[in-house]
């Protein structure tokens, strides 16, 4: 076989896979967004979150949805933040140990939620892009952190990804878009914009909204629902 036909047949390999990827992609994108369909039988099974923090008043926010969450569907729960950002997973711990405290089980399911409950883990990944850096070596950064966030999610293997804006999110929404679209695990991604985001989207929601990455949007404004009529209205939860 001469070199010719060696590199058409490799040729025609590589168009199958890239074509292959494509159809799947398209498909992963219209189907993504929809309605989950509920589960069927009396027992659902609990579901691994991976919930993205962020600094300032994100991680406030997210603490008030997770006080409210169903801690034994949405268990274990994994929370990751910036590895500059020292406070935030500090902030998760001690909700997870009021909520372990305050939560009221009946004596049939007290141990098996205790051991979800005690099973929240914490980590770091690396930012994008850190305040004033330039553009040009947040281009190198923003891939490290991309890979870096790609071996979290295949680490932690979540079922749902919670996140409400913070830039962190973006790479770990990719990363989960990316399980999908090579069918190794279908990751549900959901986000919530901050109650700060009055007129538009910030500029995580506005990709993640673009690019039809998340398959549940939400925002707590009616005039960014009449702006993007793709994301769902659910009226301020803060």
């Amino acid at each position: 076989m001469d070199t010719n036909s060696v590199w058409g047949s490799w040729g025609l390999v590589v168009a199958s896979i890239v074509t292959l990827l494509v159809v799947r992609a398209v498909w992963v994108l219209q189907i993504t967004g929809r309605a989950l369909p509920a589960q069927s039988g009396v027992k659902r099974r609990p579901l691994r979150t991976l919930i993205v923090l962020g600094s300032g008043g994100h991680t406030a926010e997210m603490m008030s949805l997770v006080r409210v969450m169903d801690l034994k569907r949405y268990a274990p729960r994994h929370y990751i933040a910036g590895a500059t950002d020292n406070m935030s997973l500090p902030r998760a711990e001690r909700v997870e140990a009021e909520l372990l405290k305050s939560a009221q089980f009946s004596d049939q399911d007290t141990k098996a939620a205790d051991e979800w409950l005690q099973r929240s883990q914490y980590s770091k990944i690396y930012r994008s892009r850190e305040v004033g850096q330039s553009y040009v070596t947040s281009v190198f950064t923003t891939l490290w952190a991309f890979a870096h966030s790609v071996v979290q999610v295949l680490r932690i293997q979540p079922d749902v990804i919670l996140c409400n804006g913070p830039g962190t999110c973006l790479p770990i929404c990719v990363a989960g878009f990316l399980l999908k679209l090579v069918g190794w695990r279908w990751v549900v991604v959901v986000y919530v914009e901050s109650i700060a985001r009055v007129k538009k989207l910030s500029l995580t929601g506005l990709l993640l909204y673009k690019l039809r990455l998340a398959d549940q949007f939400f925002v707590q404004w009616k005039d960014l629902k009449t702006k993007y009529p793709q994301a769902n209205y659910v009226g301020r939860l803060m």
